[in-house]
């Protein structure tokens, strides 16, 4: 984004370098000043146009004061270049993705008073000092402290302690015995040392590897938690914004499986263009300061940092362990998100990487029953975002909430605490009526980044902006949702009509769908929801008091609703699988005796009143 912003600021180089210094004047392909406070003079000169466009240099400072039009910015308003980027945004017309949880966190500050100083004489110095080759200066910039045998270190952001860890220089059972104070901010480590206006930033994974580094001269940040992925990355959606600013990031981790596994997530969420990876001959930072590494060494790795290849072009080789792991799936590893009954059991799997595409006659409760679909991802740990496009939130909200309470009337008590169940698992894509395709596309990616939202619904197809009959817009849109699910190893669910005139007797398919072939045909999995209207109408029929004859009381054992399964590309089960429909919860059941599933328990459920 940062190198988008500079590029369009560039665009408008002589606009802007009047807004932001009125006094100067063009001469031939310049404008010039006497210095960024804007007094008349030459020494300060701004490229116009060409490849140079936006690019500054006061010529008095020696070239030391020179950058983009980003940074005149952040020079001659006095501000930190993250509030540039802000105002540059407004000035352009820029606009970001607001997205906020359901359930936002309020954080603590740490409990316990921190040192500033580490002791001059005391087991932690003679540990970071003569056995991690640490300088007491370097200490003193992190204001490193020492409880007894432990390291404290201070998480220090915009002049305050957000966070803060505690590590023994003594191992037990062979393991490193870390703790931290809970329920602070998740924070980068080393804030405090990074230059304000910094466009390039260094990324680790140990606080003594930062410092190692900052030691090394290239300032750099480490993460809260280590290496690995998933929850270990928690902290990137709060640190998001910040890390928004720099152009490049090195990603400095260590050589082991964990760092090589927190590599690859980080690229994906921080984004391939601007992660630069650093192979170190050691396995950390500190490993090579420990080994005698001189800085002009360590430096010359950085410069030899990978700019990343293309990310279609791979040897067959480099699948090898994935291929093992398809045949021979490892303890732990995330396969894909099961559906609610039993039945389906061994049968459907909604993997990552996969698109499913849901129809069914209006009326026939696709929605609902994706709902459940959802609660249960949720049950099993997904992150899920819904746009909803056909329901305003709190509709939408209050199906689901009735689904998870199971009884249709929750108590306000209850329905606080399934929306705290919720938490940050669920998400809405806030927009009701016609969305944007392509805009959907960006938040979706956004949210993918920033939150690890791993599951995307939208209900439905036809409410986006694209003619019915424009099947070239509607096979362009069907192949960014794909590039976004591959690009991402997330699922996508979609809601797509069948063509209007369908028999409510019939189950439609997937050669019904309204719109191009390409749905069906890039699609992962193809389902379609049918509801037994007939049986519905019986029904009415025998409450109001009327006689059935013998074939209408069999048709009242059929079941409520058939799942039926028209393709699974990644799966060996294709068939129909009946369900019953409970009225109360809105929930889809494997038989008619089945009690619907509390998702959340809670003592006094229903609302008496």
């Amino acid at each position: 984004m940062i190198k988008e912003i500079s590029q369009r600021l560039a665009q408008r180089a002589e606009d802007i370098a009047h807004f932001l210094l009125p006094n100067g004047k063009k001469i031939g392909n310049e404008y010039c000043l006497g210095s960024i406070n804007g007094e008349h003079g030459g020494s300060l000169k701004i490229h116009l146009s060409g490849e140079k466009a936006g690019i500054w240099c006061d010529f008095e400072s020696g070239g030391d004061q020179s950058g983009d039009l980003l940074d005149l910015w952040s020079a001659t308003r006095k501000i930190p270049l993250a509030d540039a980027i802000k105002e540059a945004k407004q000035y352009l017309g820029v606009s970001s993705p607001a997205f906020y949880p359901q359930a936002p966190k309020c954080f603590v500050k740490p409990s316990q008073i921190l040192p500033t100083q580490i002791g001059s004489d005391t087991p932690v110095m003679h540990y970071l000092v003569q056995e991690r080759k640490l300088n007491p200066e370097t200490l003193s910039t992190f204001k490193i402290g020492d409880q007894g045998r432990q390291i404290v270190f201070p998480f220090i952001r915009d002049r305050e302690i957000i966070f803060a860890k505690y590590l023994s220089i003594d191992r037990r059972d062979g393991k490193k015995d870390i703790r931290a104070d809970k329920d602070c901010e998740p924070c980068l480590f080393g804030w405090h040392t990074i230059p304000t206006n910094a466009r390039t930033i260094n990324l680790c994974e140990g606080e003594i590897d930062a410092m190692t580094l900052y030691q090394y001269g290239l300032p750099a940040l480490s993460v809260p938690f280590g290496g690995g992925t998933g929850n270990k990355h928690k902290w990137l959606e709060h640190e998001f914004d910040r890390l928004s600013v720099f152009d490049e990031i090195f990603l400095c981790f260590d050589n082991d499986k964990s760092g090589q596994e927190a590599v690859a997530e980080l690229i994906d969420r921080l984004g391939r263009h601007r992660c630069r990876i650093v192979e170190l001959p050691h396995k950390d930072p500190n490993a090579c300061l420990q080994a005698g590494m001189k800085a002009e060494e360590i430096h010359k790795y950085f410069l030899e940092a990978k700019i990343l290849d293309p990310q279609e072009l791979k040897r067959a080789s480099h699948y090898v362990d994935q291929v093992i792991d398809a045949f021979y799936p490892p303890e732990g590893l995330h396969l894909g998100y099961t559906a609610p009954w039993e039945k389906t059991k061994d049968k459907i799997l909604f993997r990552p990487d996969e698109l499913t595409i849901w129809t069914g006659i209006n009326g026939h409760g696709k929605s609902q029953l994706i709902g459940q679909i959802i609660l249960s991802a949720i049950q099993q740990g997904a992150r899920i975002c819904i746009a909803s496009l056909e329901l305003k939130p709190k509709r939408l909200l209050m199906r689901l909430t009735r689904q998870a309470s199971s009884v249709a009337e929750p108590t306000g008590e209850y329905i606080r605490a399934i929306h705290e169940w919720y938490g940050d698992h669920l998400w809405i894509f806030d927009l009701t009526g016609t969305a944007k395709a392509q805009r959907l596309i960006e938040v979706f990616q956004y949210a993918r980044q920033r939150y690890g939202i791993d599951v995307f619904v939208i209900d439905s197809f036809m409410k986006l902006d694209i003619a019915e009959d424009d099947y070239k817009l509607q096979k362009q849109f069907i192949e960014m949702l794909c590039d976004f699910k591959n690009q991402h190893s997330c699922h996508v669910h979609l809601i797509v009509h069948p063509r209007k005139g369908s028999d409510e007797s019939q189950i439609p398919g997937k050669l019904d769908y309204k719109g191009t072939g390409a749905i069906s045909d890039m699609a992962d999995n193809c389902f379609t929801v049918w509801r037994n209207k007939k049986k519905e109408d019986l029904l009415r029929l025998k409450v109001s008091g009327k006689i059935l004859t013998h074939d209408q009381l069999e048709k009242l054992n059929e079941s409520d609703c058939l799942l039926s399964c028209d393709k699974q590309r990644n799966g060996d089960w294709e068939g129909k699988i009946a369900l019953w429909f409970d009225h109360v919860s809105y929930q889809y059941l494997n038989h008619e005796k089945q009690k619907p599933v509390q998702y959340v328990s809670f003592s006094n459920p229903i609302n008496h009143a």
